[in-house]
């Protein structure tokens, strides 16, 4: 009694991969299709019995499968091979363990499906051994695609473009590829170029093809601006095809993502709140928009985001960023376990490595910092590992290295407003650099007038060589346009270093009345209110003092935890 395959077949082509597997263990235990009489019949089962597997997600199973099979077709007599190969090439199924449709054996086809499964168990360097044993010329357009992944990953630069760029001569429409060329630093023209020019016949085509190769160039424009921390140039890019293209999700996501990174901080929640009203259940980016709440103090939104990402998908990298984000007020350990727990996932995942860095900033661990922000910089260098760096290495009193981590970013982003800021920091950090420290911040507010952040420095550089005069008309001026709980607080900060109680008192309140999870305007604001009823604020409290060891609390709290 035989296992008839085509039964077999029916069943991963409905997608019944469970009964596909246990029937699988009959087809290749039949006793009437052995190794000896019949190597590429058996052949054949333990491919499809690898498929079922893979489709399953038993990885190893299905390399071990797709191994065996290998073995079956090798030892097919040289004689037979051209007859059984003629036999099999009747089939048309899908190279592809992704898709429903199974080949025949074909040695760099099962090469394809065990590179695939060693890709599931993030084994990327036995991955690209078994995709670089396919000739190039019998590389399809799947192969290609991992091939540039995989040579991405372990860093072989030039490989990997070789093979996005062999994606884009066959389908220029492969997105990933672009972002991938872009981010390898290949210039927006010569990834145009690749573009194959599709031959057409009547006007109506021509205009046609004209108009889809438009908008595919603005975006290949728009990538490479980004990829060059042309930031600017970028969002122009991405809003021109928004408008051709009105709440397209994957736009809007890239758009927020940027302005994330460049401190828009109003405008990217906008565009992630309008991304999630679209559509609910995307994840991607969300940990980014999860910085973006925590960083506005908005805890209940930040509740409900991450509530919904783990209904959603509680595998995905973003999810266990956004856990970090979450946990990070009650437990820093535990946030940052989340934190590389997401790089675990994705070790190419670059929100893990800057959560982690900040992380360690907050439990005063520069050392580690650096080593986090040093890793999000290997993978794709943007202003916000370029802050971090600069702040790490101050925390430990490396100003040769900060200075040189940001002049490396005013290279990178000569027309960042940010960037100078970061060099006014660095100089501002020791005595003899005020000076020029000042001239940096000013030049800042000079690129960009709006920017909070250099002005909020500038004014403590005031207050720190007695200038209070000159912080408060400075932030003051401010304050007619951009009402802000941070200009506020260093406000009260100024006012009330200056012995100017019930100002500092009227800025402290008008900071939280907008922020009232302000941390820095509650501890002022308690500070000022002890200060006020003629308290010294800086003695121990008396409880402080008189504290004691409860044991009843003791054990009350650890049954809580």
């Amino acid at each position: 009694m035989d296992v008839p395959k085509d039964h077999m077949t029916t069943l991963l082509d409905h997608g019944l991969f469970a009964s596909a597997q246990m029937l699988g263990c009959f087809l290749v235990s039949s006793s009437s299709i052995s190794l000896e009489t019949s190597p590429h019949l058996k052949a054949e089962n333990l491919v499809l019995l690898g498929d079922a597997l893979f489709r399953e997600k038993e990885y190893r199973r299905a390399i071990h499968a797709y191994k065996q099979a290998l073995h079956c077709h090798r030892i097919i007599p040289k004689q037979n091979a051209s007859a059984v190969r003629s036999s099999l090439s009747a089939s048309t199924r899908s190279s592809s363990p992704n898709s429903f449709n199974i080949s025949t054996i074909n040695e760099n086809e099962v090469k394809f499906k065990i590179a695939s499964s060693h890709c599931a168990l993030n084994e990327n360097r036995a991955a690209l051994l078994e995709m670089e044993g396919i000739p190039s010329k019998a590389r399809n357009l799947q192969m290609n695609l991992m091939m540039g992944k995989l040579y991405r990953n372990s860093r072989h630069t030039r490989a990997s473009i070789t093979c996005y760029k062999e994606c884009l001569r066959h389908c220029p429409y492969i997105i990933e590829a672009i972002i991938a060329l872009a981010e390898l630093g290949v210039a927006a023209k010569d990834i145009i170029s690749l573009f194959p020019q599709t031959p057409t016949r009547g006007s109506r085509s021509t205009f046609d093809h004209f108009d889809s190769s438009r908008w595919l160039q603005r975006y290949v424009e728009a990538q490479c601006c980004i990829a060059s921390n042309d930031y600017k140039g970028g969002l122009e890019f991405f809003a021109e095809l928004l408008r051709r293209f009105p709440n397209n999700i994957h736009i809007l996501l890239e758009m927020a993502k940027v302005e994330a990174i460049i401190g828009k901080t109003e405008e990217a929640i906008t565009d992630f709140e309008k991304v999630r009203s679209i559509d609910p259940y995307v994840i991607t980016y969300m940990d980014e928009y999860a910085m973006l709440l925590k960083l506005k103090s908005d805890y209940s939104k930040l509740n409900k985001l991450v509530h919904d990402l783990l209904n959603i998908d509680p595998t995905r990298p973003e999810v266990f960023v956004a856990l970090s984000v979450l946990w990070e007020r009650k437990d820093e350990r535990g946030a940052l376990s989340y934190a590389e727990k997401s790089i675990r996932i994705d070790e190419r995942h670059i929100p893990g490595y800057i959560m982690k860095g900040n992380l360690f900033l907050s439990m005063n661990r520069p050392d580690a910092a650096v080593v986090a922000f040093r890793g999000a910089q290997e993978l794709r260098p943007d202003l916000r590992s370029y802050q971090g760096l600069v702040r790490s290495y101050l925390a430990i009193s490396k100003i040769k290295e900060a200075l040189h981590a940001a002049r490396e970013a005013m290279k990178a982003m000569p027309q960042s407003a940010k960037a100078l800021k970061l060099v006014g920091d660095v100089h501002a950090s020791n005595t003899s650099g005020r000076e020029k420290a000042k001239k940096f911040y000013e030049s800042a507010l000079r690129l960009e007038p709006g920017y909070l952040g250099a002005a909020l420095a500038l004014a403590e550089l005031h207050v720190i060589e007695g200038r209070n005069g000159d912080a408060v008309s400075l932030l003051e001026r401010y304050l007619k346009d951009w009402a802000d709980d941070s200009l506020h607080v260093k406000l009260a900060q100024v006012f009330a270093a200056t012995n100017m109680l019930q100002d500092a008192l009227s800025h402290y309140q008008a900071a939280l009345r907008i922020n009232p999870q302000n941390e820095a305007a509650k501890k002022g604001l308690e500070r000022l209110e002890k200060q006020l009823k003629g308290v010294d604020p800086d003695a121990p409290e008396e409880d402080e003092e008189n504290d004691v060891e409860d044991a009843d609390a003791d054990q009350e709290e650890a049954e809580l935890l």
